[in-house]
């Protein structure tokens, strides 16, 4: 058994999710929900082809926001069409209507993958280079070991290579990372494909103070 953060409430509404699938094309379908809380939500009636932890859209009435799949229901099993959403932008309300206050919830953990590296929420600047394209700035509102996302409304096409110049403090750490996921209006994905020994040294050290904050 795992622990959720909050409660989920069964509740039945027409939401729509939206984004790129596996495939890189955009998508945008209507969906129910089958349970929500108050920074997730677990969705049915799914068809497009989506990847864990990648980021989507969804939308309700006049509320839009940024969702990061965190459970897909395994194709051919009572599951499938399911997937399970967590808001990234939790502090901002999404739901129109009350729910319970997060309180430890007890669940079935299942079969859901984990990246290697956990990403945490910051605010970075970052220097942009995408393969073929102008120098690009932007902020990266996740980041990791592995990879992070930036925000930007137009966001660079899935597959981009791109070399990643991430500013910690006064000074920058360079990597090289393809855009894995991209979403118009939101942003994008990038994970990392190379790093030099002392630009992940810096990068480490930098991560654990965000992890004191």
């Amino acid at each position: 058994m795992g622990k959720r953060r909050e409660p989920r409430v069964e509740k039945s509404l027409q939401v729509r999710i939206f984004g790129t699938d596996t495939d890189g094309r955009i998508f945008s379908e209507k969906v129910t929900t089958v349970d929500v809380s108050q920074s997730g939500v677990k969705v049915s009636g799914l068809k497009a082809k989506l990847r864990l932890d990648e980021i989507v859209g969804l939308s309700h009435g006049q509320s839009k926001s940024q969702f990061r799949i965190k459970w897909i229901g395994e194709p051919g099993s009572p599951n499938a069409g399911h997937v399970g959403l967590l808001n990234v932008n939790a502090e901002k309300p999404f739901w129109d209507f009350p729910l319970p206050t997060p309180a430890p919830d007890s669940f079935q953990q299942g079969a859901l993958e984990r990246r290697k590296h956990a990403r945490l929420r910051c605010a970075t600047s970052v220097e942009l280079h995408p393969e073929g394209s102008a120098l690009i700035w932007g902020k990266a509102s996740d980041l990791s070991l592995g990879g992070c996302y930036i925000e930007m409304g137009i966001p660079l096409v899935q597959g981009t290579k791109v070399r990643v110049g991430i500013w910690i403090g006064e000074k920058k750490c360079w990597v090289i990372g393809k855009v894995t996921n991209s979403t118009p209006g939101f942003g994008f994905g990038i994970q990392f494909t190379e790093i030099a020994d002392n630009d992940a040294s810096q990068l480490t050290d930098f991560l654990k103070t965000i992890k004191e904050d």
